[in-house]
């Protein structure tokens, strides 16, 4: 299998993981968000000594995805989404429904033509780029977490409903990495249409709960995953928060519906006191 389509290739993971591809020698079909990121790739595809085929291709527009069932895709990394920042009782209604269109319709709609093209073939590969937030949950991100959980329920049931048709289904799970992606989160709120008053939060004060690590490792284990040198299910990165991850997975059984009723929890706090874009230590 050579022909990989990464959706969201404009900018972050999904920019990277196209270059490193194509520099494996796989034939990349790069998808970016809006026509003006498509020269722009182009020329750092350029400067790189690599070759991208860049499209236009928005998962939330029917016409884009309808067009990639030209491009005879043999593996398809969905990549492609937007963070939403904000308590779940202050997010806009428009927001919401943007943030699970993004992040799982759009995408699970471009995956069920490839897929059946997959299927024809008797041979494909798809991988979703969920989040650890599809694993666990934390304050101010719970509509993106919401999202990337439906991620984590197509994603599951994706593999063992594809698998007995020889397509391979697999998730990577980045943690917090300075990307930028986070942060932006945590500013979404400026361009709410709605009553400040009403909000719970002044989402002034508050920036990303956690130190962020160098984006390295993720870019490393997408590539791998992509182009099947990695065969886990799922790959969670980093590494080092594997043990925490299990462990707050399990958390719920043992929580009471009184627990820390009156006070503020800790992960709210660290909102309060963490600077923005603040690097993990080495």
């Amino acid at each position: 299998m050579k022909k990989v389509l990464i959706t969201g290739a404009g900018t972050g993971f999904g920019h990277e993981v196209a270059m490193r591809l194509a520099e494996k020698g796989f034939d990349v079909v790069a998808g970016v968000e809006i026509y003006a990121q498509v020269q722009t790739l182009k020329r750092e595809a350029a400067a790189r000594g690599v070759t991208l085929q860049v499209e236009k291709l928005d998962v939330t527009v029917e016409g884009d995805r309808a067009k990639a069932l030209a491009w005879d895709i043999e593996i398809l990394v969905n990549n492609a989404g937007v963070g939403e920042g904000g308590s779940v009782v202050d997010i806009p209604a428009a927001n919401i429904r943007h943030e699970w269109e993004v992040n799982m319709t759009g995408p699970l709609l471009l995956t069920q033509g490839i897929a059946k093209q997959m299927v024809k073939r008797g041979t494909g590969r798809i991988v979703w780029v969920s989040s650890r937030e599809g694993l666990n949950v934390n304050p101010f991100t719970g509509i993106y977490s919401a999202s990337k959980h439906a991620v984590e329920a197509i994603a599951e049931t994706m593999k063992l409903e594809l698998q007995e048709f020889g397509i391979e289904v697999a998730t990577v799970n980045p943690g917090p990495f300075l990307t930028g992606f986070n942060d932006r989160i945590f500013q979404t709120w400026e361009s709410w249409e709605d009553d400040p008053s009403q909000r719970l939060y002044d989402y002034s004060k508050l920036s990303f709960p956690r130190a962020q690590f160098d984006p390295e490792a993720v870019y490393a284990t997408m590539t791998a995953v992509a182009a099947g040198e990695v065969d886990t299910y799922r790959n969670l990165e980093p590494q080092s928060m594997l043990e925490e991850t299990k462990s707050l997975i399990m958390a719920p059984w043992d929580k009471k519906t009184t627990d820390g009723l009156g006070t503020r929890p800790d992960q709210i706090q660290s909102s309060y006191d963490m600077e923005p874009e603040t690097p993990v230590s080495e």
